[in-house]
């Protein structure tokens, strides 16, 4: 991009903002607000830095409506645009209860009552 004119560089990188913004379910709350992610991979995230500019702390990542994970943010800094956050933890969130004991593989499901 450093051979385009930076008007077009601009425009080129705001629709590409806009289009990650449309495309991505993912979002994620924190302090009672909701910010879109437009980029997510292992150990980070990318924010709009027009939005934020910095966040450190515990957070929650949802996709659409229900909430997929949380995690912890370390490190955050601008680059090109975007809030690039760094993950200390992301913790998949789960729809039930852990189990207190080990569940055998070949174990039956449930017993037939004798009618």
């Amino acid at each position: 991009m450093e051979y385009l004119p930076k008007e077009l560089a601009d425009a080129l990188r705001t629709a590409h903002t806009e289009a990650s913004t449309r495309a991505s379910r993912l979002s994620l709350r924190a302090d009672g607000q909701v910010w879109p992610i437009l980029r997510k991979w292992r150990g980070g995230l990318a924010l709009n830095a027009d939005h934020i500019d910095h966040l450190r702390g515990d957070v929650a990542i949802y996709e659409g409506s229900r909430h997929i994970a949380t995690g912890l943010i370390v490190a955050s800094e601008v680059e090109g645009g975007e809030l690039i956050c760094n993950l200390k933890r992301e913790t998949p969130v789960s729809d039930h209860a852990a189990l207190d004991f080990v569940r055998e593989k070949a174990a039956p499901a449930g017993y037939l009552s004798k009618a």
